[in-house]
């Protein structure tokens, strides 16, 4: 069993950054691949960005490359979403996923686990 809780999310402007963090409980979080996924209002819930447990392979949406950075430390059970240059269209309530495995594009089916969601809101 592995629980997630996101935090981080909020409000910022248009060309700014956020970092989000998803702290896991359960001992084997170091097995499995981490991802994020966002939401917006009206939309399917869509792949961010993943990465394995080494963790020395990540990947991304391609919209996202460049400006979002996923990474992880095993050691406390966390999970990073650096954002930067956010755009409006960034804005979502995003998750935290445990994945069963890692390819360029994982889907909610590879997910064994969710957080709650944190929201991020991007204004213009």
């Amino acid at each position: 069993q592995v629980q997630l809780v996101e935090s981080g999310g909020g409000l910022v402007q248009a060309g700014g950054s956020l970092r989000l963090f998803c702290a896991a409980s359960g001992r084997i979080f170091s097995i499995y691949v981490m991802g994020w996924f966002r939401q917006a209002p009206g939309k399917e819930r869509e792949f961010v960005a993943a990465i394995n447990w080494r963790p020395d392979t990540a990947y991304y949406t391609d919209s996202m490359k460049g400006r979002f950075t996923i990474s992880r430390d095993n050691a406390k059970n966390t999970v990073y979403l650096q954002m930067n240059t956010l755009k409006p269209e960034d804005t979502a309530v995003y998750y935290c996923a445990a994945v069963r495995v890692l390819r360029p594009v994982v889907t909610p089916l590879d997910v064994d686990y969710w957080g709650q969601g944190t929201q991020v809101t991007v204004s213009s």
